[in-house]
């Protein structure tokens, strides 16, 4: 079973060795798997405490001398809260970094809304020169993470607590959708997390003689299009499902490339407004309407109003 946060710390472990410019920085998490790089590298090891702004503001100043800075805490409190100093140290700057979460969505669905956050993607996806990914295996993030933290460009990396576990080795590639499965009827966009629901959907629509098109984003920017817009095309009817918030989220992209095309069905399954339920990660899906069943609901009624 992937586990995101491992990855992470293997991953700055593994870079850390190869390129002594990384500098991790934490906000008070993620200590006892971070302690082989502190061990290794205690001179490219900050724990700056839960002092989110000040994170950011210390990775720019670290940014600024060449070196190639990793901000990492939970969500809301990295992107949401310090929202102001990404956009002024970095992006008005023109700085380059790496700002990876968790805790997005509501993987920390016992904690409560404090600890909730829909809408970093699209915070992040406003900003220039912004590379915006949402990987949930770890292998994804091992390869994303590759492929872009030293190219002068900001980047965010939203890690999930509930990985799909699909092997996608040798198909990652940024900026680019996966096609997992073919079809011609109805085409199905899982973002992130959401591909283990959208998997099941899959294969209740399936078993019941429905060709269904399944696609898996992991970069929402830059959003790979021509995929996109090819399935829609061909199958005329699209279920985004995102745990995003439903403005700003994946479907607006989808939409804003759709525009003036051919006649389709649209459906966006994501968080309507703010969640204030406790609960496991699996409640809240269920309460945001986020499931394998209310996938395959919607998706049944979009088939039925094609034949009408």
């Amino acid at each position: 079973m992937s586990n995101l946060r491992q990855a992470f710390a293997d991953k700055m472990l593994s870079v850390g060795a190869d390129d002594p410019r990384l500098v991790v920085m934490v906000g008070d998490i993620s200590h006892g798997i971070l302690k082989p790089f502190a061990a290794e590298y205690p001179q490219r090891y900050y724990n700056v405490g839960i002092c989110e702004p000040t994170i950011v503001g210390m990775a720019a100043g670290i940014a600024s001398t060449g070196l190639v800075p990793v901000a990492h805490t939970i969500a809301p409190f990295l992107i949401e809260r310090s929202f102001e100093q990404i956009k002024l140290d970095f992006a008005y700057q023109q700085l380059a970094g790496n700002f990876i979460t968790v805790g997005g969505a509501f993987d920390y669905a016992q904690l409560g809304c404090s600890h909730h956050c829909y809408n970093d993607i699209a915070l992040m996806c406003q900003l220039d020169n912004t590379v915006v990914t949402s990987p949930a295996s770890d292998y994804e993030f091992s390869e994303l993470f590759s492929q872009c933290y030293d190219q002068g460009t900001i980047n965010y990396f939203k890690l999930t607590e509930n990985p799909h576990n699909v092997d996608f080795t040798g198909q990652v590639e940024l900026g680019k959708a996966i096609v997992v499965e073919q079809g011609h009827d109805l085409t199905l966009l899982a973002v992130g997390p959401q591909l283990k629901q959208a998997l099941s959907a899959y294969e209740n629509l399936t078993a019941q003689g429905h060709s269904i098109e399944l696609i898996y984003i992991h970069t929402i920017k830059p959003f790979d299009a021509p995929t996109v817009i090819n399935s829609i095309a061909k199958t005329k009817a699209i279920i985004v499902c995102e745990e995003l918030s439903e403005h700003g989220g994946v479907y607006d992209v989808v939409m804003r490339h759709w525009a003036s095309r051919d006649k389709a069905q649209f459906k966006q399954l994501a968080i309507k407004e703010m969640i204030h339920d406790y609960g496991t990660y699996e409640q809240l899906c269920q309460v945001a309407g986020l499931t394998d069943k209310h996938i395959s609901d919607h998706a049944i009624t979009m088939l039925e109003n094609k034949k009408a």
